[in-house]
């Protein structure tokens, strides 16, 4: 057998078990990654996760270590939203914090001597960028590492001591992968070489699991699939179907997702008077998505800025609903502009623009073939970009180039 070159892939976020609603693109690129490497995915530990284990997809498999950063019973710093937003709720998990970066260091450590892995794939500046940077000062004979930022790690970080350090790790990485062209640009007024910044998205299984089915006759109303946080922008979605009720009565909303504003929205919904035409449906597992986004006619993604700077890194849950034929209306964000095309993959709203949203929206309910048109062209082009399989190759290839220049 062909020596394949030892990965770890360090990650806050990844399922903690079999058939968990946590977001899954880690663990599909790992797949990918795993027909080249020999994959180990280092995540934190929780309540009911098993230590060691190890996932397969087919023939792939990758080894799963999760490190304990404090009591079991307490470790509360990551999952069910990520770490930020896991403080904001509660800021007393603070404390958490140098116990989980102690723990993921010295796992780090420890996997390193037992594998001795060729490279070292970090995901988000921080925390796991800042902990192999940190290492990478400290031992000079770690591996050469990449770290991928997928958005809110860039651009909601703020303050003079976080912006610094965000500088320093990717200034310290062997490469730096970014999930859209409008996040590379921030990168590069940061002062970083444009060489060692590449643009890859994560990926969709639009071959299997993302795609049309045999529903395009039962499609109706609108979707929303995403956490219910700030930058997602469901209040201006709730305000839009308060003014398209006006001429649409019979028309329908599933808000597929959960977070901490859920009640809050599920009060606006109320106060707006628009409540007997959204349902929130809650979380579902990453299996159940696509059967909501093949029951709409419309998936709306109604994206802004947070309060916090936070905002979208690309948005993929676009390409999932193109993928499952739904139109698409979006916010007309930097980001966005990657996965949707005004007029050809789908339609941009201003962000933040009720008025607009409903305008948008209301142009493909009223013009099935738009409708069509869209939805067969966002497929085609989500297709051709954003396959797993293709994602897949890229970072390997990145990988590679990476180990062979150390």
């Amino acid at each position: 057998m062909a020596y394949r070159p030892a990965l770890l892939v360090v990650a806050s976020t990844f399922p903690r078990w079999q058939g968990d609603i946590e977001p899954r693109f880690v663990e599909y690129l790992s797949y990918e990654l795993a027909e080249r490497f020999e994959v180990v995915v280092l995540a934190p530990h929780c309540p009911g996760a098993a230590r060691d284990e190890v996932f397969s997809d087919g023939d792939r498999s990758i080894a799963i270590h999760r490190f304990r950063y404090f009591i079991p019973a307490l470790q509360s710093l990551a999952y069910e939203g990520g770490i930020m937003s896991r403080l904001r709720r509660n800021p007393l998990r603070i404390c958490l914090v140098p116990f989980y970066l102690l723990a993921q260091l010295l796992s780090i450590v420890n996997l390193q001597r037992r594998h001795g892995f060729d490279a070292i794939h970090a995901h988000w500046i921080i925390p796991q960028g800042l902990v192999v940077a940190l290492l990478g000062k400290v031992f000079r004979k770690m591996p050469p590492w990449l770290v991928t930022s997928h958005g809110g790690d860039l651009y909601a970080l703020h303050g003079r001591i976080l912006t610094s350090l965000k500088g320093w790790v990717l200034g310290s990485a062997d490469a730096i992968s970014v999930v859209s062209n409008a996040m590379r640009e921030y990168c590069v007024r940061f002062g970083l070489v444009p060489e060692r910044i590449f643009v890859q998205s994560m990926g969709v299984d639009l071959e299997q699991k993302f795609t049309p089915g045999n529903a395009e006759a039962a499609r109706s109303g609108l979707v929303f699939v995403g956490r219910l946080v700030d930058k997602k922008g469901v209040t201006h979605l709730i305000d839009a179907m308060a003014i398209l009720n006006k001429r649409y009565p019979n028309l329908n909303l599933q808000v597929v997702g959960d977070g901490p504003l859920r009640e809050s929205l599920v009060d606006q919904a109320r106060d707006s008077g628009v409540s007997d035409t959204i349902t929130f449906v809650g979380s579902v597992t990453n299996d159940d998505v696509p059967r909501y986004l093949r029951s709409a006619s419309i998936a709306v993604m109604p994206s802004v800025v947070a309060p916090s700077g936070d905002q979208e890194g690309l948005g993929l849950v676009a390409v999932e609903a193109m993928g499952c034929g739904c139109a698409v209306v979006a916010s007309d964000l930097p980001a966005v502009r990657d996965t949707v095309e005004d007029g050809v993959t789908g339609l941009m709203a201003r962000p933040g623009d009720d008025v607009d949203l409903a305008r948008q929206i209301a142009r493909i309910l009223d013009d099935d073939r738009l409708r069509k048109a869209l939805a067969d062209s966002g497929r085609r082009h989500a297709l051709e970009n954003f396959n797993w399989r293709a994602v897949g190759s890229s970072y390997a290839r990145i990988i590679n180039d990476m180990i062979s220049a150390s």
